[in-house]
């Protein structure tokens, strides 16, 4: 019997000319009395030129499956949506450009003379998703209601006179609110499921959605959209009114609804297909129970099939899902009404001044005993405008932004980790839930028993401010806290134990000398450096916890035009309650180190509340 011998294959072939020479040299090598006719017309070189054929397409796809399947190297779509997905990521065709929208309405006055005043119960409440167009058909739709009788710092409603009769007595008034609007066109779908499927999908037929507006069942239950299958709570609001909660609704001005999160097991996700079209799904479970209320059973908790042995040492046990609906309903029996937004694009970002149009609005019911000719005239008189450009609309992503998003999102993680990552979370909070102008966020300390601070690990002290309606610094109220409490409280570690805190209001005044250059008006060189100052010290510019470089100051204030010096610059603590400041007490002198005025050791911010008094110049000479 012949021995075996062992024959030198290569794998490192990888076009079809490797693969040719590398087929022929192997037949010379070891079948040289089988074969040796290598001419290109031989019957034997079309079989190898064949098999090169063949390993050339299976290196081909083995590299692109190799390559397809990493983020940093796809290419297809398909796979570039499918890994994005599984990062967390949902990647969008178009996007909608956001744009802020004045709204008037004409109110009635009431009263005479001293007394006239704007007959309130005629103000108007407009729901939200009013479709506003421009004048070549662009639509966008408000994101919020808005109700002309409510103002507050984040909200607050203008008032001016509007027309006056012929004896001087005013007879209208004109109110002018801000609402944040975003284009897209609104449409309409149902879909009708029968017998329930697990993981079951719709698919919307444009291929450029923006947004779900909202899933309502036949029965008028709403499903909610969540990041994940397996995310049961989502958040809600209700209406800051004493008939939801009395004690929370004295704080309506500021917060004018109440931050709540509910558990439902009606939800789904949305996902982009390759084709661009947005695709539903829902879940696996057929109850009509509350996931909340289906308990897994204890001892099936690592009880595996009988012919696998489970272990109880993982972080979830899959037997759990087996007994619950985790991952949501599934729709049976029912109609679901889709409503959402499609369009987008770089041509919904329009210029100022061209949402001038209403194509639908909805408002509020009024008090039946109100004259309804008035109540018309009102509604009548109500018009748009955009003081502002559109911006944000871009079209289709081209998949280099995609893949970069992606990979962004996924270092993310949607959590607060970080310092920063709890300050910037502090301001995404919705306005409707109250208004946050500054945030800090220190570690927790205490007083030890000699009376030095040591640091608690388990705790942070979260210091947040809002304005007032003169953009004036003021502490959050408890509905504000409670809010902001339960809004981090999604994203947040679990083991960070958050304090929310008001920092120390310290106002300020500013007293200053100088010397103006030979040929300017002293006065006009004094204004622009008090508009300078106001400018700089404006509450905008001013964080918690920040100190005041006087050196920096005084240098910017020889660049304004006219200045020859500043030669004296003092900076005073304004404390008198009866003059409306915070009453908080500092010395300045002591906080001062090198021309540097610190804030407190217990966080603390510089405020300068009345400008147009608080800060004062004179001019000197020689």
């Amino acid at each position: 019997m012949a021995e075996l011998v062992k024959k030198d294959v290569k794998y490192l072939n990888k076009d079809f000319g490797q693969f040719r020479k590398n087929l022929i040299s192997f037949a010379k090598n070891y079948f040289p009395n089988t074969y040796n006719d290598f001419n290109e017309s031989s019957p034997g070189m079309m079989f190898i030129e064949m098999s090169a054929y063949v390993g050339d397409v299976l290196s081909f796809y083995a590299d692109k499956q190799l390559r397809e399947g990493f983020l940093s190297n796809v290419r297809e779509r398909a796979n570039l949506y499918n890994l994005a997905n599984a990062l967390s990521y949902k990647a969008k065709t178009n996007s909608p450009a956001y744009v802020d929208v004045d709204i008037y309405q004409l109110l009635p006055a009431i009263g005479s003379g001293d007394n006239t005043a704007p007959d309130w119960k005629y103000a108007l409440v407009v729901q939200s998703n009013a479709i506003l167009t421009t004048s070549n058909s662009i639509k966008f739709r408000t994101l919020d209601y808005v109700d002309f009788s409510f103002s507050s710092s984040y909200d607050p409603t203008s008032v001016t006179v509007y027309e006056i009769d012929g004896t001087g007595q005013i007879t209208y008034y004109l109110l002018r609110k801000s609402v944040k609007a975003v284009s897209g066109e609104i449409k309409t779908l149902n879909f009708t499921f029968g017998d329930p499927k697990i993981y079951d999908k719709i698919t919307l037929p444009e291929n450029n959605v923006l947004e779900i507006i909202d899933v309502i069942d036949s029965d008028g239950n709403n499903w909610y959209e969540v990041p994940y299958l397996a995310q049961d709570t989502i958040a809600t609001s209700i209406q800051n009114a004493p008939f939801n909660d009395p004690v929370l609704s004295r704080d309506r001005s500021s917060a004018p609804f109440i931050l709540k999160y509910t558990r439902t097991p009606k939800r789904f996700i949305t996902r982009l297909r390759a084709n661009n079209l947005t695709e539903l799904q829902f879940g696996a479970g057929i109850s009509s129970e509350a996931d909340e209320d289906l308990i897994p059973n204890p001892t099936a908790v690592g009880f595996g099939l009988p012919y696998f042995k489970r272990s109880v040492d993982l972080s979830i046990d899959p037997t759990n899902f087996l007994y619950t609906n985790t991952y949501g309903q599934a729709p049976s029996d029912t109609t679901l009404t889709v409503r959402y937004t499609f369009g987008g694009g770089i041509a919904d970002n329009v210029p100022v001044n061209s949402i001038v149009n209403i194509s639908s609005i909805s408002y509020n019911s009024f008090n039946d005993n109100l004259d309804s000719s008035i109540i018309s005239f009102v509604q009548n008189s109500v018009s748009v405008n955009n003081p502002t450009p559109a911006r944000g609309g871009m079209g289709l992503r081209d998949i280099e932004s995609v893949r970069q998003d992606a990979i962004a999102n996924f270092a993310a993680q949607n959590r607060t980790v970080t310092r920063e990552d709890y300050i910037v979370r502090c301001f995404t909070m919705p306005s409707k839930f109250g208004s946050i102008a500054k945030a800090f966020i220190v570690q927790d300390d205490q007083v030890s028993s000699r009376g030095n601070r040591i640091d608690n690990p388990l705790a942070l002290n979260l210091y947040v401010l809002g304005y007032d309606n003169n953009k004036n610094f003021v502490t959050l109220n408890e509905t504000v806290k409670q809010n902001l409490r339960n809004y981090l409280s999604q994203y947040r570690m679990m083991t960070d134990a958050i304090n929310i805190k008001s920092p120390y209001i310290i106002n300020i005044g500013i007293e200053f000398e100088l010397i103006a250059r030979p040929g300017f008006n002293g006065n006009e060189v004094l204004a622009r450096c008090i508009d300078y100052l106001k400018k700089r010290f404006n509450n905008d510019r001013m964080d918690i916890n920040s100190p005041i470089i006087i050196n920096s100051i005084i240098s910017e204030l020889d660049k304004v035009e006219g200045v020859q010096a500043i030669s004296n610059f003092e900076i005073t603590n304004l404390y008198d309650t009866i003059l409306g400041y915070s009453g908080n007490v500092y010395d300045i002198k002591g906080a001062t180190r090198n021309r540097v005025i610190y804030p407190s050791l217990d966080p603390s911010v510089f405020e300068i509340k009345y400008p147009n008094s608080d800060i004062r110049g004179r001019i000197v000479t020689y």
